[in-house]
């Protein structure tokens, strides 16, 4: 989870540079530096939300799988009734 938290902090700050960049401002400029910790925490936010849907995610489809697995133990139960 760290680490999707970490990547996507440094993406917001890549955005910042990307930003500052395109407006041709400086980088580190004095007055804009309280930038750096908000577009990094909204990036962190977001990884923070994206573990969690990843998790979710995952349950459900580890439930489905379960599911269909049993749908197919039973189906071939029957199958092997009817052939005996």
């Amino acid at each position: 989870m760290v680490h999707r938290v970490l990547f996507w902090s440094g993406f917001g700050v890549a955005v910042r540079f990307w930003q500052l960049g395109l407006e041709m401002r400086p980088f580190f400029n004095r007055g804009s530096l309280w930038a750096y910790p908000v577009f990094a925490g909204v990036g962190a936010s977001f990884g923070y939300w994206l573990q969690g849907v990843d998790e979710r995610q995952t349950a459900i489809l580890a439930e489905r799988k379960q599911i269909i697995l049993e749908k197919r133990a039973r189906k071939a139960a029957r199958d092997a009734e009817a052939a005996a």
